[in-house]
């Protein structure tokens, strides 16, 4: 049988949405006995790699600019050489990158056409955008516009394209007509089963998780609670995460007189395991493929208050496991939210659709399979 080869820039292990497919996908390919690896930067020499990604934190101080080009061209090099040790023999593969840079490591590293690359779309228009939306660099400046040039010039060598959303393809084919001609997916994210829901007493109110910067727009978040507050409605929320907002959003909860509702519980790991103790899950960003966090909810059979941005609608869906909030009206969020809270009923037939809506499409035994049998029937063409 073909190895699935997964490719990464991304560390092994940690939080992310990248690096929960990745893991989901491998418990689902060990669970079936598929024969796979995952290669990353870090699988070369390490005595090489560490130095070099250690100088990007000094160069952050002096230029975020030049610390994206030092992350982006560094991990594609060092993932390129570690992937040309696993190629060179010639075995036949796919390579499942995770990313557009990956994606070029894993096209310049091979070394037969049979060696074939797919890749995930995890990101949210273009890695350009969430260089952006971190805060990090400028939107249309020169290192923006390179980074779009570079997936419309790499996304069409593709073997194969794996969309997550309705959303991103349609931005992408949009965007790179061209990538209308590679062979292509639709197949959200996906997660194991984490069972039954469990019912921790006493719930907590609502939790959000995610990392704290401007993109994932925890301030508007904090802006309903207050609103919550004023109309004598004291919903709690606890915000799971770190990031670079963390100091703005902690001052802003004092400046709003909700540090009573508001809890800042930073980075955990592992926390999806925090949903069973909370009543709902909330999400608030400006822009997403399709959150991961939402999907963990679902699983945990919690309803969901979300703005309706990117995929987020396709996770929504009819409504019936969750709600739509307005992006700029926290008093018209604060309402909905709280007038769903309150009825218990809606609370519990929302929380039952959630569970169902997980295991029919969002459970590995359902998605980890349909995109498994895209990876081994794309790689026999």
């Amino acid at each position: 049988m073909t190895d699935i080869i997964i490719a990464t820039i991304m560390r092994p292990t940690g939080e992310t949405g990248v690096q929960t497919h990745c893991n989901s996908l491998m418990n689902y390919l060990s669970q079936h006995h598929i024969s796979h690896r995952l290669i990353t930067p870090f699988s070369y020499y390490n005595w090489l790699v560490y130095p070099i990604f250690a100088l990007r934190k000094i160069l952050h101080v002096f230029s975020g600019t030049l610390s994206v080009w030092w992350y982006r061209h560094w991990h594609a090099y060092f993932l390129q050489l570690a992937l040309q040790q696993q190629l060179q023999s010639g075995i036949d593969c796919v390579i499942y990158a995770q990313c557009p840079v990956s994606a070029a490591a894993a096209l310049k590293a091979r070394i037969t056409s049979q060696q074939r690359v797919i890749m995930v779309t995890h990101f949210n228009i273009s890695q350009a955008d969430e260089w952006v939306g971190k805060g990090i660099i400028c939107k249309n400046s020169t290192l923006y516009c390179n980074i779009q040039k570079f997936e419309a010039h790499i996304l069409p060598q593709l073997d194969g394209l794996v969309f997550v959303s309705e959303f991103m393809q349609k931005e992408l084919y949009q965007r790179i007509p061209d990538i209308t001609q590679v062979e292509a997916i639709i197949v959200p994210n996906f997660l194991s089963d984490p069972g039954a829901p469990e019912i921790t007493h006493p719930l907590t109110d609502l939790i959000c998780i995610g990392s704290l910067e401007t993109r994932k727009n925890q301030k508007y978040l904090l802006e309903i609670i207050a609103a919550l507050h004023a109309q004598n409605s004291d919903l709690s929320v606890t915000i799971v995460g770190d990031g670079p907002d963390r100091a703005l959003l902690e001052e802003t909860a004092t400046r709003l007189h909700i540090n009573h509702l508001v809890k800042f519980s930073g980075f955990i790991s592992n926390a999806a395991e925090l949903i069973n103790s909370h009543k709902a899950c909330i999400h608030v960003a400006t822009i997403e493929n399709l959150p991961i966090t939402l999907i963990e909810a679902l699983g945990r059979g919690r309803p969901i208050f979300a703005t309706p941005v990117g995929g987020v609608m396709e996770i929504l869906g009819d409504g019936s496991v969750g709600i739509a909030l307005p992006l700029n009206d926290a008093q018209s969020a604060a309402r909905l939210v709280s007038e769903a809270m309150q009825n218990a009923a809606w609370m519990t037939k929302a929380a039952s659709a959630a569970r169902q809506r997980f295991l029919n499409q969002y459970a590995s035994s359902v998605s980890a399979k349909r995109l498994t049998q895209f990876l081994l029937q794309t790689s026999e063409c």
